[in-house]
């Protein structure tokens, strides 16, 4: 008996016919829709998915009874306290919906009512309600029903996207508002440390097609002049190529300063002596060297080899490297450089050189000596009286024209002794020189005579 009950109750409650309660429910909301058209149906909202759960814990509840009764036939059985709340729910459920559903079951009669109106219609009206319906019926269909919930997904997720691309616009805005200010005062402290005679003014943002931008004007002469126009000044026509690499430097320094990481950057800076002048080609190096510490490494590739010298020079001696890219037949390959030979001045070769030959006679330094020794002469001379020997000044004109006139006065250059040996270091210096001696190349040499004036040289140069 208990087992017929079991299998009777299972029966009339399988998942099959909740199946069917919710398909029934469906096209009750879609019958409701259609003959909304033509009567007035009240809408309803049912939720069946809270009512399946509640048929199945009231269901569930029942045949665990029955199974536990299955299991102890003799044994009094009584619905425990959750199997009566879950069948009271349901029950109270099936009431709620029998509220909500009768009101639409009574317009049956008003339905039929339009049927039979309907009867009577032309064939037109009856086609036009049939492609409706079927167009309707294709719309919830597939795979027309999945594209259209595909445009709806991607409706949605095109005004997520917009929402955040709206929050990241506000982000940088006040980003902007707060970084470009700084940016601007960053840009205008380096250009006048390069020693620029102008500065950047109304440093701004804008948006366009290609991603965002920036606009500034370059003030100069207390003139704001705009970075295009389309007459009239502009950036392209008041600064020079030397102005604009400036700018440039500027501008990569500045962007530095704004870099969060920079401590772990590595900075590579391409060739900046281009058409710089001499006074921000040193700026530039000091630059440099204050960036040094501040990132993990700097790289500077320049054609100029003074350029990198300085640089060398201020860099840690334990951390620095330095390489050439050199000619290998028909290419070319990397290799170390030795900056600190490249670093010697032409004066210090020469004065080495002289210096080897009168320490070990070594004949084969006889005539590179001979040949220094004038050059050596001429490059004390411009650094002892640079006034009085700039660049280009010969030694007889300088002697005969200047030490010679000012002997004794209280401006004197050199006294009567130095005149007379410089002199003498001259006459026998131009033996070895080109403008001097057309056969300075095959001047005969006593070697002898030679050490001696090599050591009257380095004497005289060491004043």
């Amino acid at each position: 008996m208990v087992t017929d009950c079991g299998k009777a109750f299972a029966e009339e409650h399988r998942p099959d016919i909740q199946s069917a309660f919710e398909r029934a429910i469906r096209e009750l909301s879609e019958g409701r829709s259609f003959w909304s058209a033509y009567i007035d149906i009240p809408e309803f909202a049912l939720d069946t998915a809270a009512m399946i759960r509640s048929w199945n814990c009231a269901r569930d509840s029942v045949l665990g009874a029955l199974r536990s009764k299955f299991g102890a036939p003799l044994e009094a059985a009584e619905l425990s306290a959750e199997a009566v709340s879950a069948i009271q729910e349901y029950d109270q459920k099936r009431q709620e919906m029998s509220g909500v559903l009768g009101p639409i079951v009574a317009k049956n009669d008003d339905i039929a009512l339009v049927k039979e109106q309907a009867a009577g219609a032309s064939v037109e009206n009856a086609e036009a309600d049939l492609k409706r319906l079927n167009l309707i019926s294709v719309r919830h269909s597939e795979p027309a029903n999945g594209l259209c919930q595909a445009v709806l997904d991607e409706k949605a997720s095109k005004l997520a996207t917009e929402g955040l691309r709206d929050a990241a616009r506000i982000a940088l805005d006040n980003y902007r508002q707060n970084v470009f200010p700084t940016y601007q005062q960053a840009i205008n402290d380096y250009l006048q440390r390069f020693g620029a005679g102008f500065r950047v003014d109304a440093v701004n943002s804008v948006n366009t097609r290609s991603g965002s931008s920036c606009t500034y004007n370059v003030v100069i002469n207390q003139i704001a002049v705009p970075l295009a126009a389309n007459e009239g000044a502009s950036f392209r026509n008041t600064l020079s190529a030397g102005d604009r690499n400036t700018l440039a430097l500027a501008f990569f320094f500045a962007s530095l300063e704004q870099n969060g990481q920079l401590a772990n950057a590595i900075v590579v800076i391409d060739d900046p002596m281009t058409s710089l002048d001499e006074h921000r080609s040193v700026a530039t190096v000091q630059q440099i060297r204050l960036l040094l510490p501040r990132v993990q490494q700097v790289i500077v590739l320049s054609h100029f080899k003074p350029y990198l010298c300085e640089v060398w020079k201020g860099a840690n001696a334990n951390e620095r490297s330095a390489f050439m890219v050199r000619r290998d037949g028909q290419g070319s390959s990397i290799a170390e450089w030795d900056v600190r030979q490249d670093s010697i001045t032409e004066h210090d070769k020469n004065h080495a050189l002289v210096a080897q030959f009168v320490s070990t006679g070594d004949p084969a330094l006889e005539r590179p000596a001979a040949t220094a020794l004038r050059p050596m002469l001429e490059a004390y001379l411009r650094v002892a009286y640079p006034e009085d020997f700039p660049p280009s000044t010969l030694i007889g004109p300088f002697l005969n024209n200047k030490c010679v006139h000012r002997l004794g006065t209280a401006t004197e250059i050199l006294d009567q002794a130095n005149i007379t040996e410089l002199r003498a270091l001259k006459d026998y210096g131009n033996q070895f020189h080109h403008d001097t001696n057309a056969a300075w190349q095959t001047q005969l040499i006593n070697s002898q005579e030679l050490t001696g004036f090599c050591q009257r040289v380095l004497r005289f140069t060491r004043r």
